[in-house]
This record gives structure tokens, C-alpha cells and sequence, in this order.
């Protein structure tokens, strides 16, 4: 009997032992990455730790907002943004390996159900209130970039950008408070990624498409931090991004195919 209960106790250390080493050997990844990747990279996230082990932090915030972040000494371990623009910067300074394309979006006007805003014309009329993101958030870039492109058509006519923009009311920081307002009646009408319209949103809105001449393709890369104290863990989380199951992840909340990896 005596024997029997050494030989429990040596098995019940060996199992602590075992539990330590392992959480000894998990790693904790943070990721920043842009707001229009937040419900899709959540559910990554929790795919991820129940594979690796590892547990997974996230930081969800407009792509510029992310970059002077990290310009400014912030720690990551990955950065997924929502444009070149705001990654290639940090990759010529040294401060993210270099990325490459996981997942592409498209633009979508959003308007609240009901109100004045019917058809993409009606962004130029007099006395809409129309909400989009920054100059310097990727989705203010690619929505401006819609509205020249409109502007060029005989469709539209020369003057639909201005007049669209002289209805600008707000400016935000990150596409998800253009959908918030827009959800909240606070505005006619927003430009905001497809995937930003999310099952709590698709009640309380309409969606006007863009056609596709006239709407930019948002491309997204991702890549490690460099000093990331865990690279190891970090540069697995960005091949779960890019594998299979990841990229499923993405597709289900409407992204489009980024490179082949």
C-alpha cells in the first residue's frame, strides 16, 4: 500500500511538472489590427489558442492609429493593417518584417433603413449628412478614391465628388464608428468596408453597392514585429492567419482571398 501511494505521489508531480512546463512554454501574442478585422480576428484568435497553446491579445483601432503606436515604442508582436500605406512605413524603418496580403475587401454605402439616402446618387444632394472615415484611415482613402472614380463617369458627372464632400459631417477615426453613426441614425449615409456590416447592423441599415469600376480593392498585409519577444509564437499566428483555417475564418465573415502563401 505504502508503495501504491509513492508511486501516486511521483505521478502527481510528474503531471504539476508537466502542466508547469507547458504553461512555461505558452506564449502571450498581441496583435494590433485594423477595427474592420474585429469580429473576424476574434474568432481567429480563440481558433488559434485552442491550437497552439498560445493565448492571443488583441488591440482593434484604426490602421494609422496603430502605426504612430508603434512609431512611438508601443509593443506588438503583429501588425495587420488595413493598407500598404500604413504598413510599407514601418517596414523601411525597421519596425515590421516585411508583410504580405492575407485578405482583400471591397467598399459598401450604408444608410439608415427608411431615410434619405436610396441611391448612390443621393450622396450629392443638398442637405445629406454623409459620415466617412478620415483622410488618413485606409477607409477614408479608398472612399474618396470611390467617389473620384464616380466623379469620372458620365453616369455621375464631374462635380458628384465635391458635392458629396461638401455634405461631409464627420470624419472618424476607424471604419466601425462610420457604421456606428450611420446604425445610430446619426448620419444619411457612411462608406464602410462590406465586412463591417455585421449581424448587429444589417437591421438597422440598407446597403447600396458600389459597382465594381468604381470601387477600390482594400488590400490587407500582415507581418511580425520586429523586438517581438515571442517570434516564434507571433510568426505562427500569422501562418494561422494565412493557412487554411484562418482563411476560412475570413471568408465567413466576408473578406475576399488574400495571396497564396
Amino acid at each position: 500500500m505504502k508503495k501504491v501511494c509513492v508511486h501516486r505521489s511521483f505521478l502527481t508531480l510528474a503531471l504539476m511538472g508537466a502542466a508547469l512546463s507547458s504553461a512555461a512554454h505558452a506564449a502571450q501574442v498581441t496583435v494590433f489590427a485594423a477595427a474592420s478585422l474585429t469580429d473576424a480576428f476574434g474568432e481567429i484568435g480563440r481558433a488559434f489558442e485552442k491550437q497552439s497553446g498560445n493565448s492571443v491579445t488583441f488591440q482593434f483601432a484604426g490602421s494609422q492609429t496603430l502605426r504612430t503606436q508603434l512609431e512611438n515604442g508601443a509593443r506588438a508582436d503583429v501588425f495587420a493593417s488595413a493598407n500598404s500605406a500604413q504598413y510599407d512605413p514601418l517596414l523601411r524603418v525597421g519596425l515590421v518584417g516585411p508583410g504580405s496580403t492575407f485578405a482583400k475587401n471591397r467598399l459598401v454605402v450604408v444608410a439608415p433603413v427608411g431615410g434619405k439616402v436610396s441611391t448612390l446618387r443621393d450622396l450629392s444632394k443638398p442637405g445629406i449628412k454623409l459620415v466617412l472615415g478620415d483622410k488618413t484611415v485606409p477607409v477614408g482613402v479608398y472612399s474618396r478614391q470611390m467617389l473620384d472614380l464616380l466623379s469620372k463617369s458620365a453616369l455621375y458627372g464631374p462635380n458628384f465628388s465635391s458635392a458629396a464632400l461638401k455634405n461631409l459631417v464627420s470624419e472618424e477615426t476607424n471604419v466601425r464608428q462610420v457604421a456606428l453613426k450611420v446604425g445610430l441614425g446619426e448620419a444619411d449615409a457612411g462608406v464602410v468596408y462590406v465586412t463591417d456590416v455585421t449581424p448587429d447592423l444589417k437591421g438597422k441599415v440598407k446597403r447600396l453597392y458600389i459597382p465594381t469600376q468604381y470601387n477600390p480593392i482594400a488590400s490587407y498585409p500582415i507581418g511580425t514585429v520586429k523586438g517581438s519577444t515571442q517570434p516564434e509564437a507571433a510568426q505562427a499566428f500569422v501562418n494561422f492567419v494565412q493557412g487554411a483555417a484562418g482563411q476560412a475564418i475570413l471568408r465567413k465573415w466576408g473578406f475576399l482571398a488574400g495571396e497564396a502563401k
